[in-house]
């Protein structure tokens, strides 16, 4: 007989069964289960709903079940339906009928709302902290190519100089913010929907916030059908998972670009590539390849999520089972991706000199050519067109704007002088470029540092 079958006269059929039964990944939420029932029953005791000795009890008993299952010692079962029944199910064999007092003033609806929340909890903040493993990555990546020159792109066409350095630190914002995303979300979720009931309350004399000091919860939830039918810090963190991966996948895509035999800007090392059942000079990239297409699933556990929610009735429908296998494998996929990223940058082989090559005949030293004229006197707009004729001439010529004679420049402007050679020079181009925010090396030293600070920041404020 099923724990809510009193007022049903037939088993359930077992297509049903099996349709309806969640145990098959909710399982994963024992540990939060058994944490919020043993709080619980704690809270039950102090209030005198139960007495203090069916608390312990209770208490004791959950604690073995937790010991059992981490030791491999607990089997679940289908026709218990989900994580929630199969423990009370357990409880109720070992200790008979003092376990069947664990669920009052309780419902499945506000049990699942703060195991799922817990859960999250967990998960974001190691999330976060992968994401600060991966901070440092960037930071030791930026130091070691302070002065790195190779071409910045737009629309993949070569565009001005910067320093790999001050590409590492974009990335670095990035993700920063990603960090800080998640933060925010964390905040969100950190509101304890036990006492909530099915959506109601309950006419017992329960203590909330004792329940919710205890699990680590700053607040309690101000409205009990909220409390159970809020699904918003899941799809908030599915939204926040989908833009970590979009992050990761821009990054994976130029590893992947760059890794190229017609760029060789960067060599992967040995363990986080892979080779061809075939063509044995093969190295791929597939660790890069394999988080860009991660990143469309995550994006669907995001839509997943919103559909599902979209034309649901207060308070609590079954159609909200579906937020765990979604919510799940965001975060799973999330996880795995960063593990496997944070090394691999940290390993791959950055090829200076070719990046420095590459820069030679990309015309990125154009606008500073303009900024050159303007400097003359000559109007930028005017200044632009000209080194627009000065570029197609070069092209002709299969010259670079720095391997124009003077009587060259000349031809297409009397403002040139014997100092536009030192005024287009690559590395004087970078160095210039010194405003905050900029590539110049003593601008990215600011941003390193700034990062760095804002490090130590997170480390001494961690999430409880």
């Amino acid at each position: 007989m099923k724990l809510w079958g009193g007022r049903f006269k037939k088993d359930s059929n077992h297509l049903v069964e099996d349709f309806h039964s969640s145990i098959s990944f909710d399982k994963r939420l024992y540990k939060q289960d058994i944490e919020g029932s043993m709080a619980h029953a704690h809270m039950l005791g102090e209030q005198g709903i139960i007495t203090k000795e069916e608390a312990e009890q209770l208490i004791a008993g959950l604690q073995g079940i937790l010991e059992d299952i981490k030791a491999n010692k607990v089997e679940f079962m289908i026709g218990a339906e989900d994580i929630h029944m199969n423990i009370e199910t357990i409880l109720t064999e070992r200790l008979g009928n003092v376990a069947k007092k664990l669920h009052t003033a309780r419902s499945r609806n506000d049990q699942v709302a703060l195991d799922f929340k817990m859960y999250l909890k967990e998960e974001v903040k190691d999330i976060i902290d992968l994401l600060l493993d991966l901070e440092e990555v960037l930071i030791q990546l930026a130091k070691d190519n302070i002065h790195t020159i190779m071409s910045g792109y737009t629309h993949l066409q070569k565009a001005q100089p910067i320093t790999l350095a001050h590409y590492a630190m974009c990335y670095a914002q990035m993700f920063k913010r990603d960090i800080e995303r998640l933060e925010d979300c964390y905040e969100r979720m950190d509101y304890c929907p036990l006492g909530s009931g099915a959506l109601a309350t309950t006419t017992f004399p329960i203590d909330r916030e004792m329940t919710a000091k205890q699990l680590g919860f700053a607040h309690v939830c101000a409205n009990s059908i909220d409390g159970v039918s809020d699904r918003d810090y899941a799809i908030e963190f599915a939204a926040c998972a989908s833009m970590i991966m979009m992050h990761l996948s821009r990054i994976s895509e130029e590893i992947i670009i760059w890794s190229s035999n017609e760029y060789r800007y960067i060599t992967l090392d040995d363990e986080y590539s892979t080779g061809s059942s075939i063509m044995p000079q093969k190295k791929n990239p597939d660790m890069a390849e394999l988080v860009r297409g991660k990143t469309g699933r995550v994006f669907g556990d995001l839509q997943t999520l919103l559909v599902m929610m979209k034309g649901i009735p207060l308070a609590y429908d079954k159609d909200m089972q579906e937020d765990k296998e979604a919510t799940f494998d965001a975060v799973d996929t999330v996880k795995k991706a960063l593990l496997v990223f944070a090394p691999m940058l940290a390993t791959m082989t950055v090829n200076k000199q070719r990046m420095k090559d590459g820069v030679k005949y990309g015309f990125i030293n154009a606008t500073d050519t303009a900024d050159y004229l303007v400097g003359k006197g000559v109007p930028f707009r005017q200044g632009h067109e000209i080194v627009g004729h000065l570029v197609a001439y070069c092209e002709e010529n299969g010259k670079a704007l720095d391997e124009l004679t003077l009587d060259e420049f000349h031809q297409f402007s009397d403002a040139f002088a014997d100092d536009v050679y030192a005024a287009i020079d690559v590395e004087k181009c970078l160095a210039d470029r010194k405003v905050y925010g900029g590539p110049a090396p003593e601008a990215v030293k600011v941003s390193i540092q700034e990062m760095e600070d804002w490090l130590k920041n997170q480390e001494a404020n961690k999430l409880k």
